[in-house]
């Protein structure tokens, strides 16, 4: 008699799913690599919010960033929050505009100094970079997503690392060191 299971990832919801793919995305890929050496310490800790949200409306996504930002105002135990968009922003240059819509509504609300964004995305593309770019991979990641950061952890972080405004350059020459063969297969591990 033969016996059919069901691998263990079809039990798992859609937001468990996309928590361990972006989980998996930093593991391997930000952390292993030193793409940020200050992504380990969090992750250990434990502070790292992972927030998935399915909305695919602008205007929700970015209530939700302003919410993320409320719990970060009240929850210091949190020390960065990833916003993970399982069904919007497919398409970069969307995402784009999305980003420069939340960095303006972050100005608006008086988070400017306080909280920071970071972009990641599938497709990223750094401007005037060749789509095959290995380096774009320093900021691809499993999902669209929003990095929100406290500005004064950075700044923490940064004077306590020797020769931080070398960390994009460093990850440019590693990253297509390695080459754009890796750098997609390491990608795609993490989905």
């Amino acid at each position: 008699m033969l016996i059919a299971f069901t691998p263990l990832t079809e039990y798992m919801n859609k937001d468990e799913r996309c928590i361990n793919a972006t989980r998996s995305w930093l593991k391997n890929i930000i952390i292993e690599y030193s793409i940020c050496p200050f992504a380990k310490r969090e992750l250990e800790r434990g502070s790292i919010r992972f927030s998935v949200r399915q909305d695919s409306d602008i205007e929700q996504c970015l209530l939700n960033l302003m919410r993320e930002c409320d719990r970060l105002d009240t929850d210091e135990s949190i020390e960065t929050t990833l916003l993970i968009y399982t069904d919007a922003f497919t398409g970069f240059d969307d995402y784009l505009d999305f980003l420069e819509l939340a960095e303006t509504l972050l100005h608006e609300q008086g988070y400017e100094g306080i909280y920071q964004l970071a972009s990641f995305h599938p497709d990223y593309c750094f401007e005037g970079a060749d789509p095959d770019d290995p380096a774009n991979y320093t900021n691809r990641s499993p999902y669209p997503m929003l990095h929100l950061l406290r500005e004064s952890s950075i700044e923490q972080a940064v004077n306590a690392y020797p020769d931080p405004e070398n960390i994009p350059q460093r990850n440019i020459e590693f990253t297509r060191k390695l080459g754009l063969a890796k750098m997609q297969a390491l990608l795609s591990t993490c989905r």
